[in-house]
């Protein structure tokens, strides 16, 4: 595991773009697992910024990305459909038919989890892995205590993570309960993962990870069983690094 410490988390999301784009580079027809929430907003940002300043071409990638909600249509805009139309997608010239996000939405969650466990099998697992990770080490949207052997899988989303996202929904009411997700073992299956770790509430999380100790009970230690880790830190995230 290569922890890379930044000042800011602009400079996060700028060194996260170039490596990005330098595996673009190398293979313009990469697959690319891709992550949502707060922390990779500013690394799309930078990837657009690449596309308009330096030709950056996607034409011919294909994204997988790591989650969807359940129940919740691809135009919610709370989806994370929505979310990488909004913030990635129209802004840059990949296919959309190479873009696959699980169906939240499907009649049978369960078979729709096999279809995408084979989806991202057929294409020959991921050159890049995008990752975040929450308060309580969970990638994805695998919680504490899910096996480091599953494969794309329904959950039922903890207190805390419905909590942390409720920023982005009316009331916490209305945070779906249950959401689809890529297992820890889909995610190992990676050829390479970078790892994204912004501001003074993940520091605990930070801390707990670059400790080492591997456990079930912090999901994103699983990744310290994979050959090529890269985790970018800002300086907020690295207050209380051992």
């Amino acid at each position: 595991m290569k922890v890379m410490e930044c000042q800011t988390y602009e400079e996060l999301s700028q060194i996260a773009a170039r490596i990005t784009a330098d595996t673009i580079k190398e293979k313009p027809d990469a697959v690319l697992g891709l992550a949502t929430g707060g922390t990779p907003e500013g690394t799309y940002r930078q990837l657009i910024r690449l596309h308009q300043t330096e030709n950056l071409s996607f034409q011919n990638i294909t994204t997988v990305n790591l989650d969807e909600y359940a129940g919740l249509s691809s135009d919610d805009p709370n989806s994370y459909h929505f979310y990488m139309n909004d913030r990635f997608f129209q802004h840059i010239d990949s296919k959309p038919s190479r873009h696959f996000i699980p169906n939240g939405n499907a009649d049978d969650l369960e078979a729709e989890c096999r279809r995408y466990e084979q989806l991202v099998d057929s294409l020959g697992d991921t050159d890049i892995q995008l990752l975040g990770i929450g308060r309580n080490g969970h990638i994805g949207f695998n919680e504490p205590g899910t096996s480091f052997k599953s494969r794309t899988h329904v959950v039922t989303l903890n207190e805390q993570t419905r909590q942390a996202n409720a920023r982005y929904f009316p009331s916490i009411d209305s945070v779906p309960k249950k959401a689809l997700t890529m297992g820890i073992q889909t995610i190992l299956s990676s050829k390479r993962i970078l790892l994204l770790i912004s501001g003074k509430s993940k520091a605990e999380a930070v801390r707990k990870l670059l400790e080492g100790n591997i456990s079930e009970d912090f999901p994103a230690s699983a990744l310290h069983l994979h050959s090529d880790v890269t985790v970018l830190i800002d300086r907020e995230a690295a207050s209380l690094r051992p």
